[in-house]
């Protein structure tokens, strides 16, 4: 399939109708007869990815002569609800074609990433294989065709989001997720986020050589920004080649990282209840604005759709048993308890969601108690007290001052990430 890169020009973005020639062009690129094909969109969490649009579009363009199954990478999330289905895919792809991802379940092992290369990758942090497993659908040699689609951003696990990342966790197993998770936290998302080669990218890098270079799959890039509702797709890629993930990574490097000149003493971000609805994904508040936080800063995040800490019950009850505690607190609680051990992405996840009492962390929410915030480890604020305070429907990214203290705000974490320059 011939790689395609479409960049946008002016203010507007890529226009449906651009849209529609890329889509054509990557559907003729399969260079056969489509029968029966599967999409692999991202899920609601990703609302911004204009993914949605993308894989509405395409269902439209192949419903009348093939066969279309559409399973979005859910990775741990939950599954989407018909309100959500409509929502994302503009009400063209019916509820009833949507296929959810049990990530424990409907997954195969296709094979591993040996235990010296780990070593290699991760400079000696760990030693031992990561197995590669993914939903047991990507292997039906029925499908004409599997197409990615998703967004490419900065990112806290694997450096920037999307490209393998979409089948191989967004689609792929537990001990694939649990294991790449704890190798990225490891490692120290500081040192990755925002960048191509971290040391999870070059996992997938070989699980596409050595298993999904055997699958008919093509991958759909894009890369995005917004203005609250209004997305604006800046670039999409579509084929089959690393280039396109490169040539995506450099645009979104212009259009998602943001630069600060200096740190910020008091940063507050909203998190649309639409899409956040739990600390394991409202956590982007903190990942994406860490590296450009002061020391004793103070970040406050507006939470009205928090309702839980995990997106299933197993990793909400280990986020409320051991909280986010900082780094050597968790790798001393994950050596000693067996229920952190085997789910390495939760404690993955307790790394990434604490500061190291670097600067202080409080949740904002309507849904959750005061004891249930504290307990986990952050301070607490009811909701309406904040939105009073900082008026979160009023404002745009940016600084502000008020009349006893001065903020950075902003409106979606999931985004972009800041750091200082």
């Amino acid at each position: 399939m011939e790689n395609i890169i479409k960049l946008a020009e002016g203010m507007n973005g890529i226009s449906d109708e651009e849209l529609g020639v890329v889509l054509d062009k990557t559907l003729a690129g399969a260079g056969k007869p489509l029968k029966k094909v599967l999409l692999l969109p991202p899920d609601f969490t990703r609302m911004h990815s204009g993914a949605g649009k993308i894989t509405a579009m395409l269902y439209s363009r192949l419903k009348d002569t093939a066969k279309v199954d559409v399973m979005p990478a859910l990775g741990t999330h939950e599954p989407m609800t018909k309100e959500q289905t409509d929502i994302f895919f503009e009400g063209v792809v019916p509820f009833e074609s949507i296929i959810p991802h049990r990530w424990r379940e409907d997954v195969v092992k296709v094979g591993e990433v040996p235990a010296n290369y780990i070593r290699e990758i991760s400079e000696g942090l760990i030693d031992e294989p990561i197995p590669i497993e993914m939903n047991k659908r990507l292997l039906d040699p029925s499908y004409d065709l599997i197409l990615s689609i998703g967004q490419v951003v900065p990112h806290e696990v694997v450096g920037m989001a999307n490209y393998t990342k979409n089948v191989l966790v967004g689609c792929g197993g537990k001990d694939t997720i649990n294991k790449s998770h704890m190798l990225g936290a490891v490692f120290g998302m500081e040192r990755l986020m925002g960048k191509d080669h971290s040391p999870v990218r070059k996992v997938f890098d070989y699980a596409q050589e050595h298993f999904l270079n055997k699958l008919p799959l093509a991958y759909i890039l894009t890369v995005t920004t917004a203005s609250g509702d209004h997305i604006k797709i800046e670039g999409i890629y579509t084929g089959k080649s690393r280039k396109i993930f490169e040539e995506a990574v450099s645009l979104s490097r212009q259009k998602n990282l943001n630069f600060m000149n200096k740190p910020i003493q008091k940063a507050v971000v909203y998190l649309d209840p639409r899409e956040f609805k739990s600390t394991w994904l409202g956590n982007k508040a903190i990942y994406r604005t860490r590296m450009a936080m002061a020391d004793k800063a103070e970040l406050i995040i507006l939470a009205p759709g928090i309702r839980k800490f995990g997106e299933d019950e197993t990793i909400d009850l280990l986020i409320r048993k051991y909280g986010y505690r900082g780094r050597e607190h968790t790798l001393n609680q994950f050596r000693e308890n067996a229920d952190l051990r085997e789910n390495p992405s939760a404690a993955a996840h307790l790394i990434h969601g604490s500061s190291d009492g670097r600067f202080q962390i409080t949740y904002a929410v309507s849904h959750l108690t005061r004891e249930e915030v504290e307990g986990v480890g952050f301070k607490y604020m009811a909701y309406e007290e904040a939105a009073a305070r900082y008026k979160p429907e009023d404002i745009h990214d940016g600084y502000y001052e008020g009349a006893e203290e001065t903020w950075f705000y902003i409106s979606n974490p999931a985004l972009g990430l800041w750091t200082v320059s």
